[in-house]
């Protein structure tokens, strides 16, 4: 009996799963993030590194002096060439399950090579869909070597965690590798990227620090790469998507310095209708929206003159952005795929490469609704009165 037993065990323990062929995790380097640029018919391909070990368990590192994250570079005539070039420097083996962001330089927009990059990270088995996705005109080893503000853990990050900081100001909300390529394999066949720079702005009692900035969007479609809008030219795209958590609008009303006022916008919701006439194709847009707090008060105003002004300038900075990416033959609001979704016939007529031809009067009518506006703690007035 005994050995019937014995017999059942050993043959049991060959359907035990081994580790054997497991990689130690103290004998791998992890890639946190990559930057891929294209120069002289040649990929340019960054890899940084990161020392969990230093930053592990903690928000903040461990040792403050300690270098956080290492960056290699290496040429290739394709993108994989260029990667198993820089594994002759590497004393380990390298994990790419672990990549958070990707930086795409202006020159490989430029020489449509976007679509390389996505073969690239969606046909290796270890890559993620929810890879987030950016564009630069900057040198990208400089970004990747920049290091939050307070030499916070490079896992929090603006690049490595953009959520965190999008829900307190949502100017570009941020696209993953799968939006990616759902943006331009459906109509339109566009979308933008957040377009990152370094700034200069923040300084410490040892002098100037950098930091990344969010400076605005960056142009794609499936046919290349169609320019950059930035600052105040992008702000339209933050009241037309449904993603934006929390943004403001700067207005003034009446005269003088005094008269200006911010508000805290919140809750948006963005409906577009189609309106098709004799082939002549236009859209109707609403925005639904909430005021959570009124800053910035220096007189006396009304609920009134607040919803009016906010109703102007959503308006003003929707239709500014519209203009500036007709002018670069971009539909950024993704008007096209409205009218492919809400009437395919009129779509199927007037489409060309998956977008219909678009010009400043195909937006129709803007109608923004401030449903509720929150003054925030107090009243309409000014804190110490004359």
């Amino acid at each position: 009996m005994n050995k019937k037993i014995l017999c059942i065990l050993v043959v049991l323990t060959t359907l035990l799963s081994g580790c054997w062929d497991v990689t130690e995790p103290q004998r791998m380097y992890y890639i946190h993030a990559l930057g891929i640029d294209f120069k002289d018919g040649h990929y340019e391909t960054y890899m940084q590194i990161i020392d969990f070990a230093n930053i592990a368990k903690s928000e903040q590192p461990n040792n403050p002096q300690a270098q956080q994250a290492e960056i290699g570079q290496a040429k290739g005539k394709t993108i994989e060439d260029s990667f198993f070039d820089l594994y002759h420097s590497i004393d380990q083996k390298a994990f790419w399950g672990h990549i958070t962001y990707i930086i795409l330089s202006e020159e490989v927009m430029k020489s449509n090579k976007v679509n390389q990059v996505l073969d690239f990270l969606t046909r290796y088995r270890e890559m993620r869909y929810q890879i987030w996705v950016y564009g630069t005109k900057e040198p990208l080893d400089k970004l990747l070597v920049v290091t939050p503000i307070n030499n916070k853990a490079l896992t929090l990050s603006k690049l490595g965690d953009p959520l965190n900081s999008f829900r307190q100001e949502s100017f570009v909300t941020p696209i993953n590798v799968r939006k990616l390529a759902i943006g331009l394999n459906e109509p339109s066949h566009e979308v933008y990227l957040p377009l990152v720079s370094i700034d200069k702005e923040w300084e410490t009692s040892k002098g100037q620090t950098e930091s990344i900035e969010i400076k605005g969007v960056a142009l794609l479609s499936n046919e290349g790469y169609k320019g950059t809008l930035t600052q105040n030219k992008a702000n339209g795209v933050k009241w037309m998507t449904n993603e934006t958590m929390r943004s403001e609008i700067t207005g003034q009303i009446g005269e003088g310095e005094n008269s200006y006022v911010t508000v805290a916008l919140e809750h948006i919701k963005v409906h577009i209708t189609p309106i098709v006439k004799n082939e002549n194709v236009q859209f109707d847009i609403e925005i639904k929206l909430e005021a959570t707090s009124v800053l910035g008060i220096t007189k006396k105003i009304t609920t009134k003159e607040i919803q009016k002004e906010i109703e102007k300038q959503v308006e003003k900075e929707v239709r500014e952005t519209f203009k500036e990416a007709i002018a670069l033959d971009t539909d950024i609001y993704r008007l096209s795929e409205q009218l492919y979704r809400k009437n395919v016939k009129t779509w199927k007529k007037l489409e060309k490469n998956g977008k219909i031809e678009l010009t400043e009067d195909s937006i129709r009518n803007i109608k923004v609704n401030v449903y509720k506006i929150n003054p925030g703690r107090g009243s309409y007035t000014e804190t110490i009165r004359k």
